[in-house]
């Protein structure tokens, strides 16, 4: 199965949850009666609440609703305006752009639980897959056993690690990193950090130390911070998003466990309102189970006709 297709594939619990529904709303939108009026209050509760229940979120719901009132008169199908006004939420989101320093800087952060160390061995797989020559940095030196989790991660991606003792300075562990990135040639480098920063001042303070540390040792850096969420916990994870671009200068997300959740419209939750590009996908538990997010696979999957 190609990249995509696995993409597709961990969506299946939320396109079978809905596609059933949707299609009936399709069908329903259709009758000869019906077709080329405006979509009347039965077909807008029931879209409604089938947005809502795949956790699209209110305010992106309340935007596709209103796209589909004013589109589906014209002709258009129903079908086709959810996906249009899906694929414009997306459409408005930019994305970190290339600045052509190296060594090319990514902070991993998120709270403990959502996965984000085994994102940071598996984002270490795919660029090494994909020609890149990543160095990986475990600057999570608080909790217990992160260091060598992550040191497992990174021997099965076949990269290098830079370590320090448990509880040493994160940001000294960073300033080592980023000097043998330089010094060997390794790009990008991937820094694992301290969870709980939402909740834990003294740890966002040293999320910040993290920054200024990368930004003086190379133009630019950090370039991206990627949020690492579990699709499993819905519109919580938005609670989270917020207080990581406020203290973190999060510029994308990583959205993990999309294949254990009913709820994948969480991906437009998070286009719609934090204007945050989703990067990358987590579609499994093995090391090659992390897949770019494809915006038009991400939205034919979710509507398909048939399953």
């Amino acid at each position: 199965m190609g990249i995509f297709g696995r993409l597709r594939d961990s969506l299946s619990k939320t396109t079978q949850q809905i596609v059933q529904r949707f299609d009936d709303l399709v069908t329903l939108s259709e009758e000869p009666e019906r077709k080329g009026r405006q979509v009347d209050v039965e077909t807008i509760d029931a879209l409604e609440e089938l947005l809502i229940m795949a956790d699209v979120g209110v305010a992106a719901t309340a935007r596709i609703v209103d796209a589909v009132k004013k589109q589906t008169p014209s002709g258009k199908g129903l079908r086709d305006a959810v996906k249009d006004e899906i694929r414009s939420i997306f459409a408005g989101v930019q994305g970190p752009s290339a600045n052509g320093h190296s060594p090319h800087v990514v902070l991993i952060v998120g709270v403990n639980g959502t996965g984000k160390t085994t994102t940071v061995g598996k984002l270490a797989q795919f660029l090494k897959n994909s020609g890149k020559n990543p160095l990986v940095c475990a600057a999570d030196t608080f909790r217990a056993a992160a260091v060598e989790q992550l040191e497992v991660w990174a021997r099965r991606a076949g990269v290098d690690l830079v370590r320090a003792r448990e509880g040493a300075d994160p940001a000294a562990v960073v300033f080592d990193a980023i000097s043998s990135g330089k010094a060997k040639g390794r790009d990008p480098v991937l820094v694992d950090t301290a969870g709980r920063l939402h909740t834990r001042v003294n740890l966002m303070n040293e999320l910040d130390k993290i920054r200024r540390v990368a930004a003086r040792e190379v133009a630019g850096a950090p370039h991206e911070v990627l949020l690492v969420l579990d699709a499993t916990v819905g519109q919580n994870g938005l609670v989270q998003a917020r207080e990581f671009m406020n203290a973190a200068g999060v510029n994308g997300v990583v959205l993990t466990k999309l294949d254990g959740t009913a709820k994948g419209g969480i991906a437009v939750a998070i286009a719609c309102e934090l204007k945050l590009p989703i990067r990358y996908v987590g579609v499994g538990e093995s090391i090659d189970d992390l897949v770019p997010f494809s915006v038009d696979e991400y939205v034919d999957a979710l509507f398909e006709q048939k399953w």
